[in-house]
Order: structure tokens, then sequence, then C-alpha cells
């Protein structure tokens, strides 16, 4: 990881599916630390997506840590399932769920990263419970369930006031039309994680994009989180 505290996170449901194991090449060798996996049910979100088989084949072919969303209606069934199959860390939404800690605790005894998300209109103030028990939150810039939105700067003072409920040493995560220049807009807030499809893979120079997003993220970070301050080491690079 370069000594910046930030991640970059490519999201595979943008990829080409037909050259998967190439493209997963491409993003490690361009810079991305991260691999993000977006897990669709069809019924908590309004798409289907990857299931633990497409985990269970990549963590075969490659060692980067999997970052596994599950917009799922059962997140503690499906926790399971994906820690089973070689997730490193599994964030899911605190909407889907009335047993957050039983989430969390089963994902920490696994020694796993546990995060949570939280849709565009749910309140920063919904995981005032438990934000100091989760490795990650992610706040979602889009409407969960399709690639290619258009990022909500609505979202930007909740990316402040989760940042400052957080303090150092855990890793805020933004999700949802992220692009050089909202990129940008995410690190100023308080944000030094960033998954990003469409803006990679779409690239004609994978490598290109991810610098240019992560020097975006860069110029406009202010104080980097220092790697000593990462509390779950799935996060430490």
């Amino acid at each position: 990881m370069l000594d910046d505290g930030l991640l970059i996170a490519p999201s595979l449901l943008a990829c080409d599916f037909a050259h998967v194991g190439e493209q997963i090449n491409a993003v490690i060798a361009g810079g991305a630390e991260v691999l993000h996996v977006d897990i669709m049910d069809g019924h908590f979100v309004p798409n289907l997506s990857m299931g633990p088989g497409f985990v269970r084949s990549i963590r075969a072919v490659t060692d980067c840590p999997l970052d596994v969303h599950i917009m799922v209606s059962d997140p503690l069934y499906y926790a399971e399932r994906f820690a089973e199959a070689g997730a490193d860390s599994i964030t899911f939404h605190v909407e889907a769920t009335d047993k957050p800690r039983e989430i969390i605790d089963l994902l920490h005894a696994r020694g796993l990263g546990a995060g949570i998300s939280v849709k565009p209109a749910t309140p920063a103030d919904a995981i005032t419970g438990i934000i100091n028990a989760v490795d990650l939150v992610l706040v979602m810039t889009v409407e969960p369930g399709y690639g290619g939105q258009k990022f909500m700067e609505d979202q930007l003072p909740k990316i402040c006031r989760i940042r400052s409920m957080l303090g150092d040493g855990r890793r805020l995560q933004v999700d949802g039309g992220i692009n050089p220049a909202t990129a940008g807009r995410c690190a100023k807030a308080g944000a030094d994680v960033f998954v990003a499809g469409a803006n990679i893979f779409g690239s004609d120079d994978i490598s290109e994009a991810i610098a240019a997003l992560r020097n975006a993220a860069v110029k406009e970070q202010g104080t980097r989180i220092p790697k000593s301050a990462i509390r779950n080491p799935q996060y430490e690079i």
C-alpha cells in the first residue's frame, strides 16, 4: 500500500466476466489494494449479482483482500456463506437487520473485517449504537443496486458526520459514481476507501484510471491515517 492512507477498491461488478482473472491482475498491477465484490439478492435491492461461488473462484486465483458488500435481506445467513467462501471483510446494511451485533461478532470471531453500510436516505445516526464495533463504514453515494449511477452530492455532509463519529484508525468507504472529481470531494469530507467500477474497468488504461482516483483523493485529503492506527489488519494492506 502506498503511504497515503488511502485504498482504491475496484468493483468487480463492472469487470468483463469473460476475462475476470485478467482484469483482476490488471487492477492489482495498476495499484489497487482491495477487490470490492458487490453481492445483490434481487430482494433487498432490485438486481442480482454473484454468489459465494464467485468469491470462492477468485479467492483461488488471488491473495488480494476481498471486500464483500452484501446487499441482501438476510445478512446473517449470507455473512456466514461468504466468510466460508474466502472473504477478508464483509460489509452489510444496517437497514437489512435488527441484529447487527450478532453479525459483527460472527465476523470478528472468524478474524474478518466487519463493515456497516448505509443507503442514501439513512441518516448517520442510524449506526450510532454500533459504529464503535465495526472496522469500516460504507456510505452509499448512489442508491444501491446498479452500477454507473450519478454521484449524489447530498451525501457529502453524511460522510463528514460519520468521519467525526469514527475518528481516526477506522475506515470510511464510499461507493457510487466515484471518479477523480467525486473522489476528491469525498476525501475532503473524510473518506479513505474509494470503490469505483465503471471509472476503472471502462477505462482504456486501468493503471491510469486508478492513479487519477488516488491523486485526486490525495490532493484533497489533507491528513492521512497512519498505518499504525488502522485497527483491523484486514484493512492495513
